[in-house]
């Protein structure tokens, strides 16, 4: 039997969907989720609230090593503190 030593390892992001002007009405969120995907991030879940609507999306990728990586490690930072896009 062979066995692989190397576990995959996960790293995860957590955004707010892009909001209207008014802040209550979420926008489109196609271009922002294309965006996302094109770095190697799946949506894996929305975490909703009880008011109704999509509070955060959470998004999953298998951790990157080497130069390629971008990340936090490597100032890529796409949302702020907030979540926000």
């Amino acid at each position: 039997m062979v066995t692989d030593d190397r576990t995959e390892r996960w790293e995860y992001e957590v955004i707010r969907p892009p909001r209207g002007e008014t802040k209550k009405e979420a926008e489109d969120p196609k271009s922002v989720l294309n965006e996302l995907a094109a770095d190697g991030w799946r949506l894996v879940e929305t975490v909703d609230y009880t008011g109704g609507g999509t509070k955060y999306f959470v998004f999953e990728r298998p951790v990157r090593t080497g130069d390629d990586a971008p990340g936090e490690a490597n100032g890529d930072t796409r949302a702020d503190e907030e979540g926000e896009w």
